[in-house]
């Protein structure tokens, strides 16, 4: 696969909807050509200590941002006709579409594939002590510094699916 959307949410509680930041970073040609980065008000808006341990993320950073229809609205021009890709696509997937139907927004059907899944295809006799994102990212070249900034979890996963997709 050689043009693609990565994508990365982090968030803010429990609930898939409490999105509180997206990287996106399009790929074509098997090049990279745009990165987005945004925080987002989550909903609902309330942040659990265990997410902030994870991302350092707070209702401090993201009570003035805009809600989710906002940043999608800048995010969907940029991915056009692409398929979309996560490392763990069964999460960031799920947040997508319950951020979709808690704002009565009209999903796209987008097409999504997984590099985590891919991953354990790939390297089914062990090469790799496991299949993290940071693990498997780092076995193709990239040094994951800022693990959980969605940006830079959306960056390692391009990298991943540009190798094994």
């Amino acid at each position: 696969m050689q043009s693609f959307a990565a994508i990365d949410f982090e968030t803010a509680n429990g609930y898939r909807t409490s999105v509180c930041s997206v990287g996106v970073v399009i790929v074509e040609n098997g090049e990279l050509t745009d990165s987005y980065y945004h925080l987002i008000r989550p909903y609902p808006n309330y942040y659990y200590p265990h997410n902030i341990a994870i991302h350092g993320i707070t209702a401090r950073d993201t009570n003035q941002e805009p809600p989710f229809p906002e940043v999608w609205a800048e995010i969907a021009p940029k991915i056009r006709h692409l398929p979309l890709v996560a490392h763990n696509k069964a999460f960031d997937e799920n947040c997508l579409k319950a951020c979709f139907a808690a704002y009565d927004m009209e999903y796209p059907d987008y097409p999504f594939y997984c590099t985590l899944v891919a991953s354990r295809r790939t390297f089914r006799n062990h090469e790799i002590p496991n299949h993290q994102l940071q693990t498997v990212a780092s076995y193709f070249g990239f040094d994951l510094k800022n693990h959980h900034n969605a940006l830079a979890d959306a960056e390692a996963c391009a990298v991943i699916a540009l190798n094994i997709l």
